[in-house]
């Protein structure tokens, strides 16, 4: 499977919404592949207003989430452009507290999920299993100027892989070079362009726009725009066995 998200349809579904609890933001839809319980990836995009406070909470999917623009904190840690949080399932994290400009930041996820459960109150709902954070190095995305002057690849480790745990890596390409990246794995893969542009064989990507591949899926040729580009490779690991259905 191998899905496209677009600038346009991000721009076409924002829209503001309050939860129960009285946090206010707006929610675009960057990638929208269906529900299905096994594969449906996601990623939307959170605006969170200036001192807002996101409490602290859990999902029930593995999730990446990258920082677009403003700054805050991610519980004790400071966040900014180009920063990458990983949360396994069921593994509590935040409180997200924007700062004096706001914070928006990327929701990624291989499967489909609907809200989240606030803790302390929905403790309950908990489930016994491994509990998973990683946080990866700032990494703000480059300008053109850095771009065009490359003379060859640069790759930066930000989450490094280790077995069945999540990746992020960033790789920094000259004008027109051959995106070599490796193969899909896990649950599969996220591309996100933090700058210039990611030719590839379903449409040429700009900046902030993401592709997904499942895993043994070939992305086909792809390579970098006439300015370079900055990319972004999400490797989401498999759900835990001890979170999956029972059969």
């Amino acid at each position: 499977m191998i899905a496209v998200g677009s600038a346009t349809l991000a721009r076409d579904t924002r829209h503001h919404r309050v939860l129960e609890n009285g946090f206010s933001f707006h929610r675009s839809e960057w990638i929208q592949a269906g529900s299905d319980p096994q594969l449906s990836p996601t990623v939307f995009l959170v605006e969170q207003p200036a001192h807002s406070v996101l409490p602290a909470h859990f999902h029930t999917q593995n999730q990446f989430q990258v920082f677009k623009q403003g700054a805050g904190s991610l519980g004790s840690r400071a966040v900014g452009p180009g920063s990458v949080h990983y949360a396994g399932a069921f593994t509590g994290y935040g409180p997200l507290v924007a700062g004096p400009q706001g914070l928006s930041y990327f929701t990624i996820r291989a499967v489909f999920e609907t809200g989240a459960n606030f803790l302390p109150v929905a403790r309950d709902k908990l489930r016994r299993g491994p509990k998973r954070h990683a946080h990866g190095v700032t990494h703000e995305p480059r300008t053109l100027e850095q771009l065009r002057a490359l003379k060859a690849p640069v790759r930066a480790v930000l989450i490094e892989a280790d077995a069945g745990g999540p990746e992020a890596f960033a790789l920094q390409l000259p004008p027109f070079s051959e995106l070599r990246g490796p193969a899909a794995r896990g649950s599969g893969q996220f591309q996100l362009v933090l700058a210039g542009e990611l030719n590839t064989p379903e449409r040429r990507l700009q900046q902030w726009e993401s592709r997904f591949l499942s895993t043994g899926e070939h992305g086909g040729a792809c390579s970098a725009g006439p300015q370079g580009l900055h990319l972004l490779v999400l490797q989401v690991p498999v759900m835990a066995a001890e979170y999956l259905p029972v059969r």
